[in-house]
C-alpha cells in the first residue's frame, strides 16, 4: 500500500512517537514490534509533521532519530499536527460538501429529505453517480451532530437536522486560547480553536515546556470522562518487563502531573489487590469505560486519606509509612527559603526552632522520593533523620561528595 501521511488509528502513531522520541533513541533494527515497511511508513509520516524538529546521530546500532526542540523558540506544540491528519474517503468528502450546502440556508430537514435533495440536485448531473442509501447519510449526519457541526431535534417521529449556529467570538479570546493550548493538559482543544482564527497569537514562550505529553491527549480525555462518570474502566498497558500487554480493572481517581519532568500519572483504585496504584499515562494503550461504581464515594474517601502520606506517586507499602526530619539553618537575608519550604512542603510540617533554625517533618509512604528535593537544600542542612537509615546514609554520602568536590574540610561529625 502506498505511503500516506493520513492516519486511521492515532494509537499506532502514539506508539511510534513514544518509542522513538520519548522512551529512548531507537534505531530501525531495535524496533522489532513491527515490520520494516510499517516502520518506514510511520517514520515518514511523523517526519511530514515534525521534519524541522528532527535530528539524528549514528552509532554502532545504526541511525537513531530524536526530536530537537528549543521550547523558548516555539509558540505552538508541533505534536498537535498529528491529531489533524485523519483519513477520509471520497464519499466522506462528497457528503461533507453536499450536506453543508443543503443546510446552509438554515432549513430543518430529515435524513430522508436530505437524501432526496442529494439525489435530485447533485447526483442527477452525473452519468455514473454512485448511489447512496439513507442509512449512510444518517450515520454521517449523526457524526456531525456529535462533532457539533449540526443540531438535531424531534418533530413527531421525524428527526430533523439543521446547521449549528456559532455565536462565539473567538477573536475576543484568542490570547486565552493560545495560552490554554500550551499550558493545559488538554491543550489540543485550544489548538483546534486556534485553527479557526485568521491570525494566531504568537506571544507566549515557556522555559519548561513538556511537549511530549500531547500525544496522550486521547487517553487523558477518556480517563477524565470515566472519572466524571464515577465509573470503573479497563486499561491496557504494555509491560516491558514481561514483553506483553496487560489489562487492569481500575476506578480512576485523579491525574497527577510531575512538576519535575511533566510526566503524568493516573491515580486509581485497583480492584484485584484492593489498593491505590499509579499508572503512567504514556504507557497506557487504551481505556475502555465500564459500569458506574455505586460505592465510588467510599473509594475516593480512602484515596483522600492515602494522599496525606504521598510525596510523589510511589506507594511502596500502603500499610507502612516512613518519617523524615530535616533541620535547616537559614541565615539573615535568605528568608525566601522559608517561603519555599512553606510552598513545597506538601503534606509535611514546618516549624521554627529558633531565630535561624527551622525543622521540616513529613510522614510519607516512600521517603526515597524526597531525596532529590532534599538535595536542593545542601549548604543549609544541619541534620537529616529518617526512619529508613538507608536514606540517611544516601544524603550523608551526597554531602561528603560535595565536600570532596569543592575542597571543603568537612568532618564526619559535621553531618548529623
Amino acid at each position: 500500500m502506498a505511503y500516506s501521511e493520513l492516519i486511521k488509528n492515532f494509537a499506532n502513531v502514539r506508539d511510534y512517537i513514544n518509542e522513538f522520541y520519548n522512551f529512548g533513541f531507537k534505531s530501525r533494527r531495535e524496533f522489532g514490534s513491527k515490520s520494516s515497511r510499517s516502520y518506514d511508513n510511520e517514520r515518514r509520516r511523523i517526519e511530514s509533521w515534525l521534519g524541522e524538529y528532527m535530528n539524528f546521530f549514528m552509532d554502532g546500532d545504526g541511525k537513531k532519530i530524536f526530536l530537537s526542540v528549543d521550547s523558548r523558540q516555539i509558540a505552538h506544540n508541533p505534536l498537535y499536527k498529528a491529531f489533524k491528519a485523519k483519513t477520509f474517503t471520497d464519499r466522506d468528502i462528497m457528503l461533507h460538501f453536499y450536506i453543508l450546502d443543503i443546510l446552509a440556508d438554515g432549513e430543518e430537514l430529515s435524513s430522508g429529505e436530505i437524501m432526496d435533495r442529494i439525489t435530485s440536485e447533485y447526483l442527477s448531473v452525473f452519468d455514473n453517480a454512485r448511489e447512496l442509501d439513507e442509512s449512510t447519510i444518517r450515520k454521517k449526519l449523526n457524526e456531525y451532530v456529535s462533532l457539533g457541526l449540526l443540531w438535531t431535534k424531534k418533530d413527531g417521529r421525524k428527526k430533523l437536522y439543521t446547521l449549528s449556529v456559532d455565536e462565539v467570538n473567538l477573536s475576543s479570546c484568542k490570547e486565552a486560547a493560545a495560552f490554554f493550548s500550551e499550558a493545559d493538559p488538554m491543550g489540543v482543544i485550544g489548538s483546534y480553536i486556534l485553527d479557526k482564527l485568521d491570525m494566531v497569537p504568537d506571544v507566549f514562550r515557556f522555559k519548561h515546556h513538556y511537549i511530549m505529553t500531547a500525544v496522550e491527549s486521547e487517553v487523558l480525555y477518556e480517563l477524565l470522562e470515566v472519572i466524571n462518570a464515577g465509573a470503573k474502566c479497563e486499561i491496557e498497558m504494555f509491560s516491558s518487563r514481561q514483553n506483553r500487554l496487560k489489562k487492569y480493572s481500575v476506578m480512576p481517581m485523579k491525574i497527577y502531573v510531575s512538576t519535575h519532568n511533566g510526566r503524568r500519572y493516573l491515580m486509581a483504585w485497583r480492584f484485584k489487590f484492593k489498593e491505590i496504584a499509579f499508572y503512567r499515562l504514556d504507557k497506557i494503550k487504551s481505556v475502555k469505560c465500564q459500569e458506574t461504581v455505586d460505592t465510588a464515594g467510599k473509594y475516593r474517601t480512602y484515596a483522600a486519606e492515602q494522599e496525606k502520606f504521598l510525596w510523589g506517586v510511589s506507594v511502596s507499602d500502603p500499610h507502612h509509612t516512613g518519617i523524615l526530619e530535616m533541620t535547616l539553618r537559614i541565615e539573615e537575608g535568605s528568608e525566601y527559603i522559608v517561603d519555599r519550604l512553606m510552598r513545597e512542603k506538601r503534606g509535611g510540617k514546618v516549624e521554627r526552632l529558633d531565630s535561624r533554625n527551622w525543622k521540616f517533618t513529613a510522614e510519607v509512604y516512600d521517603p526515597t522520593e524526597m531525596v532529590p528535593w532534599i538535595r536542593t537544600f545542601i549548604g543549609r542542612i544541619v541534620s537529616v533523620k529518617c526512619s529508613d537509615k538507608n536514606i540517611e546514609e544516601t544524603i550523608k554520602a551526597d554531602l561528603k561528595a560535595m565536600y570532596k568536590i569543592y575542597g571543603i574540610g568537612g568532618e564526619e561529625d559535621d553531618i548529623q
